[in-house]
């Protein structure tokens, strides 16, 4: 349940992350009440996965999560730059992720 939850929570990461930047500064009601509910969920969510989860694993994979999913709602949504380094780095991100949930 507990990396269930961790995925969750990271997936709320990059929520956070889109209304953070939706909210032009905090100056958007809708988009910054998302930021603040997500960012509290998110919060939530690895605060409870880090009971059973060891700390180094669970934020890696966390902020991994949300690195990615923050970079290819970028990429596919906001029209950010897409290059083969780019995706290269990417992986390398989610290698990463798996490797610490394998090595768990």
């Amino acid at each position: 349940m507990a990396w269930l939850v961790l995925i969750v929570s990271g997936v709320l990461e990059t929520v956070w992350a889109v209304a953070l930047d939706s909210s032009k500064g905090f100056s958007r009601l809708v988009p910054t009440v998302v930021f603040g509910s997500a960012l509290a969920l998110s919060m939530g969510g690895l605060a409870y996965a880090m009971r059973s989860i060891p700390i180094g694993t669970g934020y890696a994979v966390w902020v991994g999560i949300g690195a990615i999913g923050t970079a290819v709602y970028g990429m596919a949504v906001l029209g950010d730059a897409v290059s083969a380094a780019r995706i290269g780095c990417l992986l390398l991100i989610v290698s990463g992720v798996v490797g610490l949930k394998v090595l768990h």
